[in-house]
C-alpha cells in the first residue's frame, strides 16, 4: 500500500520495517492497538513522510501524494496490492533466482537469512541478490499497478512459475532437510491469493490444486529418521484428506471451463495418485495418458523422465528403460535420472545395474536424506 501511495518500493519497505520495530517496542508496554494493521500503516506512513521531508528531491512527490485525497484510508490493505507486488517481484527483467528471492522477501515476509538457508547460499550473497533485484525494479520506473490486460497473461505465467519453483524448493529441499515446509506453505498461501483474486484463470487454480494434492502427502514422505519413503510405500492414512478434497474440487470446477494447461494436467496426475486406495490400485494407464498430453504441451526432460516411469508401470520396465535412454544428453549427471533407472533395473531383476545406478544417484544428489536412502537401497541389494 505504501509503494502504491508513495511510489518508492525500497523506501516503503524500510518504513514498514521501522514500524514493525516500533510495534515490538511499544505494544508489549502499551498494549496491542484496536487496529494493529492501521497502526502499522500510519506509523510507516509517518516514517516515510519524515524521510521525504528530509530530502529536497522528494518534496515535490510528497506534496503530490498528500494532495491526493482519494488515497486509500490508513489501515485498508487490498488483496489487489499484494497481487500487484507479486507481478512487480516477478518482473521479466529479473532472473528467476532474483524473482524468487524478492518474492519471498517482499511478499512472503521471510528474512534474508531464512531465504539464504533455504537456497543454501551465504546470507550476504542473498542480500546482494535481493538488493540488485530492488535496484533493477527501481530503475525500470514501473508504476505500482497491475499490467495492462495484453501484458498480464504473460506476466501471470511468470508469477505462477515463480510460485511453482518456491513450492518445489520447499517440497524437495536440498541439504540436510528432506523438505522445507515453510517454503511450501508460503507458496500455497500465495497461490491461494492469486486464485482468489483471479478466479477465472484455470492455470492459477490448477497450480493451487497441484500444490495441495502434492503437499497432502508431506507427513508420509519421511520415516522416523527423516529418510524418504517412496510413494508406493507411503502410509496413505497419513495423507491429508482435506487438502486432497480441496485440490480435487478445484480441478472439478476448473477443467470443464478452461482448455487445460500444464499445471492443470500435473494436478490431474497428482489427483489420480491421491485417489488410489493403494499403490497397486493406481491407474497407471491414465497417468501415462496424462503425461503424453503434458509432454505435447511442454518438451521438458523431467516430464519425459516421469513418463518413462509411468510407461514402465504400464508396459514393463524394459519399455521405461528404453525411454530413459533418450535422456542421457538432456539430463547429464542428474540424480533423478539415475534413481529412476535404478528403480526400473530393480523392477526388471537386474540387481547389479540397480546397485550401480543407486550409488551413482547417491553421489549426485544434493540432499543428505536422499543420499542416505539411495545408499541404503544399494546396500540392501548388495549380496
Amino acid at each position: 500500500m505504501l509503494t502504491r501511495r508513495y511510489g518508492d518500493f525500497g523506501a516503503a519497505e524500510d518504513a514498514v520495517q521501522e514500524a514493525l520495530i516500533a510495534a515490538l517496542d511499544q505494544w508489549p508496554r502499551d498494549g496491542v492497538p484496536a487496529n494493529p494493521r492501521g497502526w502499522l500503516v500510519q506509523v510507516a506512513s509517518r516514517r516515510l513522510v519524515e524521510q521525504i521531508r528530509g530530502d529536497a528531491a522528494r518534496r515535490a512527490r510528497e506534496e503530490r501524494v498528500l494532495a491526493d485525497r482519494s488515497a486509500t484510508p490508513p489501515g485498508t490493505v487490498s488483496g489487489d496490492d499484494t497481487l500487484v507486488l507479486l507481478f512487480l517481484c516477478c518482473h521479466p527483467s529479473l532472473t528467476t533466482p532474483s524473482a524468487i528471492a524478492l518474492t519471498l522477501r517482499s511478499v512472503g515476509g521471510l528474512t534474508t537469512a531464512e531465504i539464504a538457508r533455504a537456497f543454501l547460499v551465504p546470507e550476504a550473497t542473498m542480500a546482494q541478490r535481493i538488493s540488485r533485484a530492488k535496484a533493477r525494479i527501481a530503475a525500470s520506473r514501473l508504476p505500482f499497478r497491475l499490467p495492462e490486460p495484453a501484458e498480464r497473461e504473460a506476466r501471470l505465467a511468470a508469477v505462477l512459475h515463480v510460485l511453482y519453483l518456491i513450492f518445489n524448493e520447499g517440497y524437495t529441499a536440498g541439504g540436510v532437510e528432506l523438505q522445507r515446509r515453510d517454503l511450501a506453505r508460503e507458496a500455497i498461501r500465495l497461490a491461494r491469493l492469486v486464485t482468489r483474486l483471479l478466479p477465472a484463470d484455470g492455470e492459477a487454480a490448477g497450480l493451487l490444486a497441484l500444490m495441495l494434492l502434492t503437499d497432502a502427502r508431506r507427513d508420509a514422505r519421511a520415516d522416523a529418521h527423516g529418510l524418504p519413503v517412496p510413494l508406493a510405500e507411503q502410509d496413505r492414512t497419513r495423507w491429508d484428506r482435506a487438502s486432497i478434497d480441496e485440490g480435487i474440487a478445484l480441478l472439478t470446477r476448473t477443467l470443464p471451463r478452461n482448455a487445460p494447461g500444464p499445471y492443470q494436467v500435473q494436478a490431474a496426475i497428482a489427483a489420480v495418485h491421491d485417489e488410489a486406495a493403494s499403490a497397486e490400485a493406481t491407474d497407471w494407464p491414465q497417468i501415462l495418458a496424462l503425461y503424453d498430453v503434458l509432454e505435447r504441451m511442454a518438451d521438458n526432460p523431467v516430464v519425459t523422465l516421469n513418463r518413462a516411469v509411468a510407461t514402465a508401470m504400464t508396459h514393463g520396465p524394459s519399455a521405461g528403460l528404453s525411454l530413459l535412454a533418450t535422456l542421457d544428453d538432456r539430463l547429464p549427471n542428474n540424480h533423478r535420472l539415475a534413481a529412476a533407472r535404478a528403480h526400473l533395473h530393480e523392477m526388471s531383476g537386474d540387481t547389479s545395474a540397480a546397485i550401480r545406478e543407486y550409488r551413482r544417484a547417491a553421489d549426485l544428489t544434493p540432499s543428505v536424506p536422499e543420499r542416505l536412502y539411495l545408499t541404503a537401497r544399494a546396500a540392501h541389494l548388495t549380496p
